[in-house]
């Protein structure tokens, strides 16, 4: 797995979550720019997830199995699209404290991948 694009992906989603838990603390949902900055870390994880695939198809194998590093691949890529999904639901703070919670919960799934890669 490119160390590199794991640790870019768990950075933006961090700095995604600051931004968005700013944004809560001040009372304000999610905006355009917000959504933009959804966007920009679901490209990476999505660009994540196709370099996964790639390794996998190539015959590289993760430490601790092929289904559970798919599986957190797909969710990984999922969670921040489903919390942007949330927050369209939920047009007050509680819509920026729903991305900034999908954003850590991403940076988490972030540090797994990279252990069951075998890093």
């Amino acid at each position: 797995m490119l160390t590199a694009l794991t640790i870019a992906t768990g950075v933006a989603a961090l700095v995604l979550a600051a931004w968005c838990g700013f944004a809560a603390w001040r009372d304000q949902p999610t905006k355009d720019w917000h959504f933009i900055g959804m966007a920009v870390v679901s490209l990476l994880a999505i660009v994540q997830l196709i370099v996964g695939i790639v390794q996998l198809a190539r015959g590289e194998e993760p430490e601790q199995g092929t289904v559970i590093f798919v599986a957190y691949l797909v969710g990984s890529a999922a969670c921040i699209p489903a919390a942007g999904f949330l927050s369209l639901a939920e047009r007050t703070r509680w819509g920026s404290v729903t991305v900034a919670a999908g954003a850590v919960v991403l940076a988490v799934l972030e540090v797994r991948l990279h252990d069951i890669w075998g890093g």
